[in-house]
């Protein structure tokens, strides 16, 4: 850690580097130096990434920009550069570390203690938007290529279901019945995008509520953390990701679906902070902003439903049938939504 901490430009010499958070991608560290300082050192995850530069020049020309936007230093991540200038280093094992400012007087919230908070995570993703509403979102790298093509995704189901090397197939009719009734929609976004009636925007692909920072005293949004997912996109995956998590009345992995349900109510207090923080969306960005919720469930349930049935060798699993039932509450939750429809369409433009 020493060695690697000595090729940034921190001010004071490091007193402890412990770890810190609950994050399961990066390692992620807190150092403490004497002057006093605060940092966040990362060591970014080659086994979830496999272009590191790449994504570190996302962060770096997204982080500037922001920058650029806002006389409030806490609006956005600030990397700490290297003694050669850079803003990553590699290490004799091949391993990639980054450094952030620590964000002081903050906190990070694992779940909505209140609706308030995830009124204020809908802020931050909406004001991540308007101030990168000009950036030029098809300059970025593919963290993850593909990441929110529906259709490819369905095309990786249909190899896996055709291997069936489990034999599992059998015993989840219902559920590949459930998808395979929807697979005509799935590209619904995609070929609006491809005819020029949707805008390719950056976009942030993780918007739960524990990548935004809130003020530890008012508890209003400061900035969205967790850069590694930022990519060309459509607002609907941001917003639709951020309704699929944080709308639900139940954990991605409840194994009773009579609790899983909408919450409308916090679907609205989500719209209340998102849409207007966004700024200037165009109007077919927000007609089509509950199909992105449904399509990105949806999505999420095959992408569950296909490493079930493909041994679980994708998502870290603590039963033999977890990734089933996160499955099923996926695609309780697209029921839900297409039951509600009309009143979600009334929410929604409640607000345009």
């Amino acid at each position: 850690m020493e060695q690697v901490l000595s090729r940034f430009r921190l001010e004071g010499q490091p007193l402890s580097c412990e770890r810190y958070g609950e994050g399961h991608i990066n390692r992620t560290y807190l150092v403490v130096t004497d002057r006093p300082r605060r940092y966040i050192l990362q060591r970014v995850s080659r086994a979830a990434f496999h272009n590191i530069p790449a994504l570190m020049r996302n962060i770096e020309a997204v982080t500037a920009y922001l920058a650029r936007r806002s006389e409030d230093p806490r609006a956005s991540l600030r990397l700490i550069p290297t003694a050669e200038g850079g803003f990553w280093v590699q290490d004799e094992a091949g391993e990639y570390w980054r450094v952030y400012d620590f964000i002081e007087d903050s906190i990070c919230l694992q779940t909505p203690e209140t609706p308030e908070d995830f009124y204020q995570s809908g802020v931050a993703f909406g004001s991540f938007q308007r101030m990168l509403h000009d950036f030029p979102a098809e300059t970025l790298y593919e963290t993850i290529p593909g990441f929110h093509n529906t259709p490819n995704r369905y095309r990786i189901f249909h190899e896996t279901l055709r291997a069936d090397r489990l034999n599992r197939a059998d015993g989840v009719r219902k559920e590949i019945g459930f998808v395979l009734a929807r697979e005509a929609e799935a590209g619904s976004l995609l070929d609006l995008c491809a005819k020029g009636e949707l805008p390719l925007r950056v976009t942030h692909n993780d918007t739960k509520l524990n990548n935004v920072m809130l003020d530890s005293k008012t508890r209003k949004a400061l900035c969205v953390i967790d850069l590694d997912t930022v990519m060309p996109g459509l607002v609907a995956y941001d917003f639709g990701d951020s309704i699929r998590f944080g709308a639900s009345t139940a954990k991605e992995d409840e194994r009773d679906l009579d609790k899983v349900g909408l919450d409308l109510s916090l679907y609205r207090r989500f719209c209340e902070g998102f849409i207007p923080a966004c700024g200037a969306l165009a109007k077919k960005e927000i007609d089509t902003l509950p199909l992105g919720a449904k399509l990105m469930t949806l999505e999420c349930g095959l992408r569950f439903l296909t490493d079930y049935l493909d041994g679980d060798r994708y998502f870290s699993v603590d039963r033999p049938e977890h990734n089933l039932d996160r499955a099923r509450t996926q695609f309780k939750l697209v029921a839900e939504t297409e039951r509600r429809w009309d009143e979600i369409q009334q929410i929604v433009q409640a607000f345009a």
